[in-house]
């Protein structure tokens, strides 16, 4: 079917990469500006509107899959070497053929932005939950918070990714467990990666447990050489890339690098 569709799909998406990566999920992150701070007083007009609430999905995925929360919202880790992982893809990337969405700009809003169509390779680096009980509950956490520490939406839903338009060759989701789902009889695993199939993705990069921040980082690096550099189909470039990461130390246990798949179009 993906086959078919690309057939009757014409040219595809003219630019690289685009990246969303080290989103902000705290108003205690030192990126977020301090009440005092110039920038924050030129950017705080009165607020005609309460500022939104904590997605009730995303609560209730956080609740399912056991993350504590605090003051209404989930706890989550920032992903500091996300950062990284954003910096050497983009090092590989030809200028101008590439977008880096960090800090506050890896945003739902970004996300959901028709820009990213334009993209042969989108690439999104953190936190996923994955909700085993209530799948539609699914998604990426991106940015919580403005520069101002005021609560936004950041929650990239299973439904919002379903309508997605995003004909990528490829979706990266360098995240923890995105590959899983729930079995559900006449819809097959119902989760992220037939999400973003859905939203006319090629194929879907996902993780199959609980990855290291370092060590997927590094991965990631060996990747986009073999697919920016070397040319290689991103089927290749994976296998190629764990090859590497097999033979050195620390990160030769499978725990390391095997946990990324890819699905949909493997030639």
């Amino acid at each position: 079917a993906i086959r078919r569709e690309q057939a009757t799909r014409g040219a595809g998406p003219r630019k690289a990469v685009a990246v969303l990566a080290d989103p902000v999920f705290d108003k205690d992150d030192p990126r977020v500006l301090p009440p005092n701070h110039e920038g924050r007083a030129a950017n705080t007009a009165p607020r005609t509107e309460p500022a939104p609430e904590v997605g009730d999905g995303l609560l209730r995925s956080a609740a399912d899959v056991g993350l504590q929360t605090g003051n209404g919202s989930p706890t989550l880790p920032r992903l500091a070497f996300s950062r990284r992982e954003a910096a050497a893809i983009m090092a590989l990337t030809p200028e101008g053929l590439g977008l880096e969405a960090v800090d506050f700009q890896a945003s739902r809003e970004t996300a959901l932005s028709p820009q990213l169509a334009d993209y042969r390779i989108v690439h999104f680096a953190t936190h996923g939950l994955l909700d085993s009980k209530h799948p539609e509950l699914s998604g990426l956490v991106l940015s919580m918070v403005d520069e101002r520490g005021s609560t936004r939406d950041g929650f990239l839903s299973l439904d919002d990714i379903y309508n997605l338009n995003l004909p990528a060759d490829l979706v990266v989701l360098s995240a923890c467990e995105t590959g899983l789902g729930k079995e559900i009889a006449g819809e097959g695993l119902v989760g992220m990666t037939s999400g973003f199939l859905y939203a006319g993705a090629r194929r879907v990069m996902a993780s199959l447990w609980k990855v290291d921040d370092v060590a997927t980082a590094e991965l990631m690096a060996h990747f986009y050489r073999g697919v920016l550099k070397e040319g290689m189909t991103p089927a290749a470039a994976l296998r190629q890339a764990q090859l590497q990461m097999w033979k050195q130390k620390p990160s030769a246990a499978p725990y390391h690098w095997g946990a990324f798949t890819l699905q949909g179009e493997w030639r």
